[in-house]
């Protein structure tokens, strides 16, 4: 606890903002050396030391190259910040009060540097501990070279010390005060640049929704009322499935922007669950398939090279938005250059590995290479926030790595993703505990395996085995469903693109023979994009998609998600007879939660448009369940749980599920803490819903 207060003090002491670094380069280097002679010649006081007052001026000058020193320079920036603020201001002012005998017009000195010396130090443990560091090093310098000077002071201390009293105080007032309106001055910047950032990196997923609700009213037939309608297409359907895909994705990676930009914002850590060890080549093609081009020839302009894949331990979702900002910023300028494109390079090293980003676009100026990671930093791109290399910086650094960048103006610009080299043991270690966490869900369980490439059935038998699963076998479709129609098993694994039965078609004919009754879970993967297909998927009742090349992490955590869902399926309870309370101040959201509640079974829905409607109808009304909006008028979420836990309602115990656009950490632990039993981030999930209902009921 002490060391992170004392963190924070050095923080909060720590004002290294633009403003401050002009005004000691520009008025407190120049002044030193000003003073020196001003003191020396125009009032010829016993002492100047021009030696000091030279030092002093090339401290605070120095301090103007803060943006251009290398990071690990840059790092121990604060500690030469401080030395400078102690040289210049107690240790020199202090000196010179005593070598000069303490002289009056140093005494009115000495109280102009405490008080400059709290505005650059508002944090009152620091500003002491500069101060003291300062004035004894003066004391010791001046016993060093005073030659036997004695002392003898002609003022009042008693008086003075009245008067640096109250100058420390009034200091600590007005910088008090100067920091509340700096802080509310960059709140409003950061809450403009939130807003602006929100609206430029959404412009993307939007305009592929958009682009994909297109596509499919042109496939579709024209309709009125009174037109006969023909059985559409299979072509037709393939683009509108296909365009309800894209645009789901598109609306899902919409989402994670939205929460990635606020945690830059706020900068917050993902929880330490959300880390995993991913493969460089597999997760790269995935963001590059997954990437909302705005054409065909924009995709054709990206080249990937693997030239040696590793694994390294990051968050999924982080990467990709990291390769989407660096494709993004390098598409858009790659618009001017018609024969321009991007080339990325997967490599192992033996320090660190690397994924590399070049573009032959027009490059980046020397005078912005240095920048372009600070946040809200921007140059040449009309629109943009500054956010996005700030948070790619940041999201390399929480993976253990960092990105770097190197360009020549006219003729390309290179990022560079570096990545820890994982050692054998920790790879080896993760793979264990995995198999150790999902061994008894799977042990004794019977799988079959339909796959038509014997060597790549071989390789998932290999990553299987450990779990204790019994693996049998079918060449194509039409064997795994005689195997399926025959025998008993626990989970259905098969490729997309199997010969005779393909995997829709498989799963259909098992849905018309009762396997789904029988809730048999299936899993496919497949070598197309696993997003292209989740339209259909869930029509015809696979419960996970996978990728391939199929990695071990995914493909046991697909196969435990199947295996929940057919055992909720199983388990799950006849909820005609549950009563719910929905209430959410927007109608559009009531209907589309009222209607993931009538698939689930909900016997009623009640609805209610504010807190207060609310609390009248649960004094009334025996419930099951609560559903609750955090933000809404009159009443929120909020204080609706916190009226009800204390009331003596009927439904004073009522299992609550808040219901929130907010994602932040705080927010939720407030909704938990006011009595609320779970949490939905909204656009609420489906499934994720459901899971949360069936827990709670």
């Amino acid at each position: 606890m002490i060391r992170s207060y004392l963190r924070k003090a050095f923080e909060e002491g720590t004002m290294i903002s633009d403003f401050n670094l002009r005004s000691a380069a520009f008025l407190g280097a120049p002044a030193h050396l000003l003073f020196y002679f001003l003191f020396k010649y125009g009032f010829h006081l016993p002492y100047e030391n021009f030696y000091l007052r030279l030092v002093a001026t090339l401290l605070l000058f120095f301090v103007l190259f803060k943006k251009k020193l290398p990071e690990p320079l840059g790092k121990l920036f604060p500690y030469y910040w401080h030395f400078s603020i102690i040289f210049v201001l107690p240790f020199i002012f202090t000196f010179n009060l005593l070598m000069n005998n303490f002289h009056e017009l140093w005494l009115y000195w000495e109280i102009f540097m405490l008080f400059i010396l709290i505005t650059y130090v508002p944090n009152w443990l620091i500003f002491l501990l500069d101060l003291f560091i300062g004035v004894v090093a003066a004391v010791v310098m001046f016993l060093f070279l005073s030659g036997g000077l004695v002392l003898d002071p002609q003022f009042d201390i008693q008086l003075y010390s009245i008067v640096i009293f109250f100058t420390v105080v009034a200091g600590y007032i007005f910088s008090y005060s100067n920091k509340k309106g700096q802080l509310a001055l960059e709140k409003n910047a950061a809450l403009q640049a939130l807003a602006v950032g929100i609206a430029h990196e959404m412009r993307n997923p939007l305009g592929q929704v958009r682009y994909n609700l297109e596509a499919i009213q042109d496939a579709l037939p024209v309709y009125y009322p009174g037109k006969s309608v023909h059985q559409i297409d299979e072509d037709v359907l393939e683009k509108v499935y296909a365009g309800i895909a894209q645009g789901q994705m598109a609306l899902h990676r919409g989402v994670q922007v939205i929460d990635m930009i606020l945690e830059e914002v706020k900068n917050e850590v993902p929880y330490s669950s959300a880390f995993t060890y991913l493969s460089a080549a597999i997760v790269t093609r995935q963001a590059l398939d997954e990437y909302a081009y705005e054409s065909d020839e924009e995709r054709r302009k990206i080249q990937i090279s693997v030239e040696d894949d590793f694994m390294f331990k990051g968050v999924e979702s982080m990467y990709v938005f990291v390769l989407f900002n660096l494709v993004m910023n390098a598409l858009y300028f790659l618009r001017l250059y018609s024969k321009g494109g991007i080339f990325i390079t997967i490599s192992r090293g033996e320090r660190m590995n690397s994924v590399l980003v070049r573009d032959t676009g027009p490059g980046i100026g020397k005078e912005n290479l240095a920048r372009i990671f600070d946040t809200f930093f921007t140059s040449g791109k009309k629109g943009g926030t500054g956010l996005g290399l700030a948070y790619c910086k940041r999201a390399m650094h929480l993976f253990g790595g960092d990105i770097t960048c190197d360009s020549v103006q006219g003729k390309y610009t290179e990022f560079t993703l570096s990545f820890p080299v994982l050692g054998e043991n920790e790879l080896s270690n993760y793979e264990e505990q995995l198999y150790r966490d999902n061994r008894e869900a799977f042990t004794g369980k019977r799988l079959l395996l339909a796959d038509h490439d014997e060597e790549h059935r071989e390789m998932i038998k290999s990553m299987l085995k450990p779990l204790g699963l019994e693996i049998d076998i079918a060449e194509d479709g039409g064997i795994a469903f005689e195997k399926i129609s025959s025998g008993h098993y626990d989970l259905l694994l098969c490729e997309m693109a199997l010969p005779v039965y393909d995997g829709f078609r498989l799963t259909a004919l098992l849905t018309v023979s009762g396997g789904i009754n029988l809730k048999l879970p299936i899993v496919t993967y497949s070598s197309e994009p696993a997003y292209l297909y989740c339209g259909r998927a869930g029509k015809t009742g696979i419960s996970v998609l996978l990728s391939k090349p199929l990695m071990l992490q995914p493909l046991v955590s697909g196969l435990s998600a199947a295996l929940r869902m057919k055992t909720e399926m199983s388990e799950r309870k006849d909820l005609s007879h549950k009563n719910v309370l929905l209430v959410d101040d927007s109608s559009v959201n009531r209907i589309a939660v009222k209607a993931m509640l009538r698939q689930l079974g909900i016997g009623s829905v009640v609805e209610a448009a504010n807190g207060v409607d609310a609390l009248d109808i649960l004094e009334k009304t025996p419930l099951d369940l609560l559903l609750l909006d955090i933000q809404m008028p009159v009443l929120d979420g909020l204080e609706v749980a916190k009226r009800l836990r204390k009331g003596d309602s009927i439904n004073r115990s009522i299992p609550i599920i808040a219901m929130s656009g907010e994602s932040d950490r705080t927010v939720i632990q407030e909704a938990i803490g006011s009595g609320m039993n779970a949490y939905l981030v909204k656009p609420v999930d489906r499934l994720i819903m459901q899971q949360k209902i069936l827990q709670a009921l």
